[in-house]
C-alpha cells in the first residue's frame, strides 16, 4: 500500500516537470508577424487639409501644404476619385460629412433672414429738414440787414432802484387767435418759422443750452436732447407676395417724426420790476419752455392724462440774438415787419398766469390749491390787476 502511494507521487512530480518544460519552450520561441500584401497605396494624413495621394505608378507624394489636393488617386477598381481632405471632417464639394464625421449628412440648414429696408419720412420734419436758400433774390427789396441784426442790451437796473418786483409764470397757448403766429407753417431761407422749430434748432446747433429746470441748474446734453426729439424708429412688416398675401416678405424701418403739432403751449418765466430811476414798469423774460403731452418714440402716450409737460428750458437772454434774426408775420402792419425779439420785448402775446410770488408762501402753482380751471383763470386775472393798479396808483392825475 505504501509502495503504491510512493509511485503515484513520483508520477505526479514527473508530469508537472514535463509541463513546465513545454511552457518554457513556447515562451522562448520568437514571434513572427504575417504581413498582408495589398495593392492599395498607403496614405498619410495631411494636417493642412491637402491630399496625400500617390501618382499613377503607385508612388507616395506627400504635400504638407495641400499641393496635391486636386490630383486623382488610382485605386484597384480603376475608379478615379477626387480627394479633398478637410481637417474638420466635412466634404467641401458635396456638402456631406466625410469619413471623419461618420458619413452623416449635414442637417444644419441656413436660416433665411428677411431683408430690412430703411425709408425716410415723406412728410418732412420741420425739426430736421434743412432749408436751402434761394439762388435768386426772392424779395422786391434787399433784406440782408435782418441777418446781421443784434438786439439792444438791457438797461442796467440797480437793486435799490427795483422799487417793486414780482415773478410770474405764465403760459402762452398757440391755439388762441392772438398767438397763432407761434404756429406759423411758413419755411424761409433760415428754415421753418414755427417757434418750437426755432428753439429746437438753436439747441441742436449749440447756439443755446437746454436745461431741465427753470432755475437753469441741470443742463441737458446735446446728444440726449437730439435723441429725445428724433421720433425714434418703427419696424413695419411688408407683405408683397401676390400668391400668398399674408406672407411677410420683409421689414421696413421708418423714421418717426416728432409730432410738432402737439407742441402748442409755451411757459414763460418773467420778472415784473418797477424801476424808480426811469419810472416805468419793466417786463424781463428770464426763460422759455415748450410744453407737450407725454411722447415716446414719436407717439403721444394715451391714458396718462392730457396735461402738457415741460420739455426743456432755454435761458431767454442767450436766445435774444437768435430771435432777432427771425421775422414774424404781422398782418396789422405790413410796412414794418417785426422780429420775434421785438414781439417778446413788447409783450405782444396773450398768456394766463399759472404761478406767481404774490402771496405765495409755499411756492405752489395755482392748480395746487385751486382745482377749478375757471377759478384759476380768474385768480390769474386778479394778479394782473393788482400789478396794474400798483403802477397806476403811483401817479396822481
Amino acid at each position: 500500500m505504501k509502495l503504491l502511494c510512493v509511485k503515484r507521487i513520483f508520477l505526479v512530480a514527473g508530469f508537472s516537470i514535463l509541463l513546465t518544460n513545454v511552457f518554457a519552450q513556447n515562451t522562448n520561441k520568437p514571434k513572427t508577424t504575417k504581413t498582408k500584401t495589398t495593392n492599395k497605396t498607403t496614405q498619410t494624413a495631411d494636417p493642412f487639409g491637402g491630399s496625400n495621394n500617390g501618382n499613377n505608378n503607385g508612388g507616395n507624394n506627400t504635400d504638407p501644404f495641400g499641393a496635391n489636393q486636386n490630383k486623382t488617386n488610382t485605386t484597384p477598381n480603376n475608379k478615379a476619385k477626387t480627394n479633398t481632405s478637410d481637417p474638420f471632417g466635412a466634404d467641401a464639394n458635396s456638402g456631406k460629412a466625410s469619413a471623419g464625421n461618420n458619413n452623416k449628412k449635414d442637417t444644419t440648414g441656413k436660416k433665411t433672414t428677411l431683408p430690412y429696408t430703411f425709408k425716410q419720412s415723406e412728410s418732412g420734419n420741420p425739426l430736421t429738414t434743412v432749408s436751402k436758400p434761394s439762388n435768386r433774390l426772392d424779395n422786391g427789396s434787399d433784406e440782408n440787414k435782418i441777418r446781421d441784426r443784434t438786439p439792444m442790451p438791457y438797461d442796467y437796473i440797480r437793486e435799490d432802484d427795483a422799487f417793486f418786483r414780482e415773478r410770474l409764470w405764465s403760459i402762452i397757448d398757440a391755439r388762441e387767435k392772438m398767438n397763432l403766429i407761434f404756429k406759423d407753417p411758413r419755411v424761409d431761407d433760415n428754415g421753418s418759422q414755427m417757434f418750437f422749430a426755432i428753439l429746437y434748432k438753436a439747441v441742436a446747433t449749440g447756439e443755446v443750452q437746454a436745461f431741465s429746470d427753470d432755475a437753469f441748474r441741470d443742463s441737458i446734453p446735446k446728444s440726449v436732447f437730439i435723441k429725445k426729439f428724433s421720433g425714434g424708429l418703427d419696424t413695419i412688416p411688408v407683405k408683397g407676395d401676390l400668391d400668398n398675401p399674408d406672407k411677410v416678405t420683409g421689414y421696413e424701418v421708418r423714421q418717426n417724426d416728432f409730432p410738432i403739432d402737439s407742441v402748442y403751449q409755451f411757459q414763460i418765466k418773467e420778472d415784473i420790476i418797477f424801476d424808480k430811476e426811469s419810472s416805468r414798469l419793466v417786463h424781463r423774460i428770464i426763460g422759455i419752455a415748450p410744453m407737450a403731452p407725454p411722447i415716446l418714440n414719436g407717439k403721444i402716450i394715451e391714458g396718462v392724462g392730457n396735461q402738457s409737460q415741460i420739455q426743456f428750458w432755454v435761458y431767454y437772454p442767450e436766445l435774444r440774438a437768435l430771435l432777432a434774426k427771425y421775422r414774424i408775420y404781422n398782418p396789422k402792419n405790413m410796412g414794418a415787419r417785426m422780429t420775434w425779439e421785438d414781439m417778446f420785448e413788447a409783450h405782444m402775446f396773450s398768456s394766463y398766469i399759472v404761478k406767481s410770488t404774490l402771496n405765495n408762501f409755499k411756492d405752489e402753482y395755482l392748480k395746487a390749491y385751486i382745482h377749478d380751471p375757471l377759478f384759476r383763470l380768474l385768480e390769474g386775472e386778479k394778479i394782473k390787476e393788482k400789478i396794474f393798479n400798483f403802477e397806476q396808483n403811483l401817479w396822481q392825475y
